[in-house]
Parts: C-alpha cells; structure tokens; sequence
C-alpha cells in the first residue's frame, strides 16, 4: 500500500505527479491514506462475524469442535472524474507566467480534489449510485460518539473518547479550522502539542503525537465539516474524526493511481481536451478504524 505521493514517484510523469502534488495539498485524506491497487471492479474482503470455541479440556476428554463465522464483503470501486477543454486561440495567448491550460487544469483537479474530500465524508450511494458511501454513512453504533444530547463544548475527555474508539492509535484526527483552533488552546495549556513538519514540508499540529488535519470547503464553496450538523436541539454543531489508515484498517482501493491524460486536439472543434480520472473507493477493513465525535459546540455560541 502506498499513498498518491509514493505511486507517483514510481510513474515519473511530469503531468501526473503535478496533478497528486495539487491534490494532496487540498485533501489530507489522499495526503495520509494508503492505496491498494486491485484487479477488478470490487475489492472483496472477508468480515469475522463470530470467533470460534475455545475450551479447557480434562484428561482423556474431547474437546467440542467450533468453528468462526467469516462474512463476506465487497466494495465496488466508483469512477470520479472530468473532461477539460480549452481552445486553441485561449492556448495561442497564453505567456509562460500565464499558461491558460496549465491553470483550468489546475483548478479541475482542485475540484476533483475537494469533490473526493466531501465524498468521504458527505457520499451516500443510496442518494447517488455513482459514489461511495462516506464515513457519516458507514460509522454507526459505538464508532460514533455524540458531544451531548443537545451538543457541547469540545473537551479533553471528548477527545479521549473518540481516539480510544479506534484500534490501538488514529493515524489522523480531521476537523474543521475552529475545532482545530480550540485543541491548540487546550493542548498548550497540557504541553500535548506540538509541531513537526509533513511529506511536503509544511508545519501540521500534533495532538499527542498524532497529526491533526483540518478541512475547508468544497468544490462549490461550501464548508464540508462545518458547523451545520444537528444534534438534539442544536442546529449548528460540527464532528470531529479519528483516522487509523493501513492494511486492515482504513485505506483505499484502486484499479491504478489518478489518470491524467492528454487527449489532444477535437476533431469537433478547435479545443485541447485534458481527461483526469480515478476509480477507486474507501475500505473500512476494520470495525474500530474510524470514529466520530458529532454534537461540537461551536465556541462562544
């Protein structure tokens, strides 16, 4: 398994390793998850259901035969992409600090980017078939923790209770900027932040020696972890997730690492067309390797 930056190093191409390094630097999901590339159309799995028997067992006694019950589970990959044109004379105007390609390019993989980013989240296949179900789908039962019948402030215990829902340690704690803003104050206060540097060498906020990540907006300029989830009689409360990404655990599938192909010129009209494709899905292998915090307060409300 290897996240979008390492598959791009293995195919050094100069278009596509722009389009990862423009992705990962809008989606830390892409940025910190794990691929795996399959054959196929699904990734298929296998789910214990029950342990087997395990006894004491007294001299010449036998034992009781027992066997587990293993589900199986599949998760078909979704095809995410878009097509890009621009005409020649926009092309023919251009000056190198102005490419016109290079920068519609650059703002369609930032909408793929963000459409993904939201999808992990917000996706509902039975609203749309064409994605995958996000984690506000998926996580159910224990994995979600709410702040209070009617929402609260955030606390250190709250943080406690979502991290201790995930097996062993979250490999990442995503929020939006005001959540992240209230763990740095409390942190501080406890010495429990502190600051390293990521892949791309940016400075990123550690709680605990765990990275924390913050989400922004969408394609359409909406936020995708803002303060507009309800709970009880609260209206405007916000969720914060711990991530444990790797084999087993959470990660994504794959057929292939993001395509970006130039098509080159229309025969229908005077225009390059640039295509950027990914099919691939998220796999929650593991019952505890997500959980979610929902009923935040936003402070000062």
């Amino acid at each position: 398994m290897l996240t979008q930056t390492e598959w791009a190093k293995l195919y050094p191409d100069p278009l596509q390793s722009g389009v990862v390094e423009l992705i990962i630097n809008t989606n830390p999901i892409m940025q910190y998850m794990p691929y795996q590339n399959i054959a196929g159309a699904a990734y298929v799995y296998n789910v214990e259901q029950t342990l087997p028997g395990i006894a004491f067992r007294g001299i010449n006694d036998s034992y009781t035969e027992s066997t587990g019950v293993i589900n199986r589970a599949a998760e078909p990959l979704k095809i995410m992409g878009g097509d890009l044109d621009i005409d020649r004379a926009l092309i023919s105007w251009s000056t190198s600090i102005n490419d016109a390609r290079a920068i519609h390019d650059a703002m369609k993989v930032k909408a793929l980017s963000l459409t993904h980013l939201k999808t992990v989240f917000d996706g509902d296949s039975t609203a749309n078939p064409n994605e995958f179900d996000g984690l506000n789908v998926r996580l159910t039962g224990n994995q979600v923790i709410t702040a209070g019948t009617n929402g609260d402030y955030l606390s250190f215990g709250m943080l406690d209770d979502v991290c201790d829902a995930i097996q062993g340690e979250p490999s990442l704690l995503v929020m939006n900027k005001k959540c992240r803003q209230v763990i740095r104050q409390m942190a501080r206060s406890v010495y429990g932040l502190s600051i390293q540097k990521d892949d791309l060498g940016r400075e990123i906020d550690m709680y605990y020696g765990t990275p924390i990540a913050y989400v922004e907006f969408d394609a359409s300029g909406n936020p995708i972890l803002g303060f507009d989830e309800t709970v009880g009689t609260d209206t405007s409360t916000a969720s914060i997730y711990a991530l444990s990404f790797g084999p087993g655990m959470m990660f994504g599938a794959q057929t292939s690492p993001i395509s970006v192909r130039d098509l080159g010129e229309l025969e229908t009209k005077p225009a390059y067309r640039t295509r950027v494709e990914h099919y691939s899905t998220i796999v929650l292998e593991h019952p505890r390797c997500a959980a979610r915090l929902k009923g935040i307060k936003l402070p000062g409300s």
